[in-house]
């Protein structure tokens, strides 16, 4: 399977990470046989958060480690100071309690990727910065990123930790995906737009896109008079994104792939590095993406695809 390298990691990151918010340790037999067949095929990157069904997923990830006795074969990204029924929580006291809480579950003394859940634009990055990489220095983390945050604060981050000698967001997990939001999934997410691509090119700091096939509108399975899934028809029913899937379909015959393995090679063939997080839960939708994962697009492809604008026509 394709990698890439995060600053801050030895090891390498497969380009399809395995998602894990189904995970829970009543589904463990599940949970083995989805992780097992993943790395068969050369995955190694599990994606799940200290949210994560209330925990469990990152007790059942702890499990199947403990079992294999292979953590030093996988890396591990989770995700903490996600906001809860009192707001926003991004400050040192909730990091550290999310960790600490993550590391316990988990079964390990370090985190390969950790993540911020969600931002808080009201937290000063300098105070953000200064903890994570307290948490650096004494080996609990190893790379760190933001989830859900905007290229203006990355930024922003980034010059603090440059000029006073710390670590900066070496990743990104936003949704990136061939069918452009027309609003946010949940309050506090962040899907990127064209020129938040530019400037990921400009800088190659990775991107981990979650919702990477945007939650099944690629399948096939859905039309503008479907109006079942209502955060589907919230999110990405639009004229342009439509026209995205009728090209998906057609570049996916002449290739001879799935519509949703074009979806996922558009993630996966950006100008700059990406990985992206998928939800497969059983062999043949391992395959289906681990397909996917190889299909190259060349640059007009890409712009052929994602360059819609029906209001024009």
């Amino acid at each position: 399977m394709n990698s890439i390298t995060i600053p801050g990691l030895s090891k390498p990151v497969t380009t399809l990470i395995q998602g894990s918010d189904y995970f829970r340790p009543s589904i463990y037999e599940k949970v083995c046989s989805v992780l097992d067949r993943f790395l068969a095929i050369g995955g190694n990157t599990i994606d799940t958060a200290h949210i994560y069904c209330g925990g469990e997923s990152e007790l059942a990830i702890g499990q199947w480690m403990k079992d294999r006795n292979n953590r030093e074969d996988v890396v591990i990204l989770t995700k903490g100071a996600h906001h809860d029924q009192n707001g926003p929580r991004v400050n040192p006291e909730a990091i550290a309690k999310d960790l600490f809480d993550s590391l316990e579950r988990l079964g390990t003394d370090y985190i390969d990727l950790y993540a911020l859940h969600r931002d808080d634009p009201n937290v000063p990055v300098s105070v953000i910065m200064d903890a994570l990489n307290e948490h650096i220095a004494a080996g609990r983390i190893k790379a760190i990123g933001g989830s859900n945050w905007t290229v203006e604060r990355l930024e922003e981050a980034n010059e603090y930790a440059a000029a006073n000698g710390l670590v900066g967001f070496t990743f990104s997990s936003p949704n990136l995906s061939l069918a452009k939001a027309k609003e946010p999934f949940w309050a506090g997410c962040v899907s990127i737009d064209a020129n938040d691509c530019e400037w990921h090119e400009k800088y190659q700091l990775p991107i981990l896109s979650w919702s990477s096939q945007a939650r099944g509108f690629f399948t096939g399975r859905f039309t503008p008079e479907d109006q079942s899934n209502e955060d589907l028809v919230r999110v990405f029913y639009s004229d342009d994104n439509w026209e995205r899937l009728r090209r998906a379909e057609q570049l996916a015959k002449e290739k001879g792939v799935s519509t949703i393995q074009i979806a996922l090679a558009y993630v996966l063939n950006q100008p700059f590095p990406t990985c992206a997080l998928i939800g497969a839960q059983n062999e043949e939708e391992l395959i289906s993406c681990y397909e996917g994962s190889k299909i190259v697009l060349t640059k007009e492809e890409l712009r052929w695809l994602e360059h819609v604008d029906i209001s024009v026509r």
